[in-house]
């Protein structure tokens, strides 16, 4: 019978999300890789006991987390059922809506109607009663942001989640739907979205809108898929994402196009006696409007790496304008080749 370590919060540093009465680990464990039906479960059970071990209370999962589908969801529940189930009011878990899910006109997206049945199915499928945060996964544009506000509303008021997010919305998109869930009096208290040392693109446009409404971010791709470590400074393994068919988010064309890049900014977190991937986190934690950085992980031991990047959060101006230098020399990547 597991046993959590009673320590466990003694290091770990917790974050509020913008004005709300929630906190998140600095660090939280992401389910998308590795916790499918096609990955070692005794293995998936190691990694989730060392994370909390560590104090990582944030725990998040989406309906398609896979591969299969749901399969992330129904492993993540066997382990909640069978471990974890005494730290239930300890952890903070969450799960999302609208990426492809079932076949059809309703499996994907963001009406009433997908938004609430998928919900229904990842809390059967985990064995929950509630997740504390429930996310709309994509803007949805052909329905009207009212009818996804209003359906996550319903989700609160229903008592199967505690707070609700967005995950990919622009900073218009953001505005929007942050200007309704005001009105409705929903407890809309944070978003998800890509951000790294390589993709920058919310700095000047989500992360504003967050901080204007006082709301947080909870990062995504952290480690851009793996490209942010170490893995890839001497050729692509051959049990990397790169190399893996099913993961379609990284090409070994990527790999290249940055490997100067990545070997520059190597040197830099050697610098300041960090791994590349403990740099890149702390990097990511720089920002205000950051309470959380997503990390994912294939074995226990990586979960220990990450966590070591809380020891040395601050950076000089002139690491941060020597980062900025070489980020600005790396040209345009191809993000969509696959």
């Amino acid at each position: 019978m597991y046993q959590a370590n009673e320590h466990r919060y003694d290091q770990m540093i917790y974050n509020r999300i913008g004005d709300s009465g929630l906190k998140l680990s600095a660090i939280s464990l992401g389910l998308w890789n590795n916790f499918g039906s096609v990955d070692a479960y005794d293995n998936q059970k190691a990694i989730i006991h060392q994370a909390f071990d560590l104090g990582i209370t944030s725990y998040d999962l989406a309906n398609n987390y896979g591969p299969e589908p749901g399969s992330a969801e129904e492993n993540f529940g066997r382990i909640m059922a069978t471990d974890m189930h005494a730290y239930r009011d300890e952890m903070v878990i969450t799960s999302k809506a609208g990426y492809v899910m079932w076949p059809g006109p309703y499996g994907d997206w963001g009406s009433r109607k997908s938004i609430i049945a998928s919900a229904d199915q990842s809390l059967k499928r985990t064995g929950l009663d509630y997740f504390d945060i429930f996310y709309s996964h994509r803007a949805d544009p052909a329905t009207n942001p009212e009818e996804t506000a209003l359906a996550l509303d319903q989700l609160v008021r229903s008592g199967k989640t505690l707070y609700v997010g967005i995950s990919n919305y622009d900073g218009a998109q953001t505005q929007a739907i942050a200007n309704i869930f005001k009105d409705l009096h929903t407890p809309f208290i944070i978003h998800q979205p890509r951000y790294n040392l390589l993709n920058r693109e919310v700095e000047n446009d989500v992360l504003p809108v967050l901080l204007r409404e006082h709301k947080s971010a909870i990062s995504f791709s952290s480690l851009c898929q793996g490209l942010l470590t170490t893995k890839y400074l001497n050729g692509i393994p051959q049990d990397s994402r790169a190399k893996k068919a099913t993961i379609p988010f990284l090409h070994p064309a990527q790999v290249e196009q940055t490997l100067q890049t990545i070997r520059a900014l190597n040197e830099v977190a050697k610098q300041r006696n960090q791994s590349l991937a403990q740099m890149a986190l702390a990097w990511n934690l720089r920002q205000p409007a950051i309470a959380s950085v997503l990390i994912g992980a294939s074995r226990p031991e990586q979960v220990v790496d990450n966590v070591a990047a809380l020891k040395n959060l601050d950076f000089t101006t002139d690491e941060l304008n020597q980062i900025d230098q070489i980020l600005a020399q790396q040209a345009p990547i191809d993000w969509d080749k696959k």
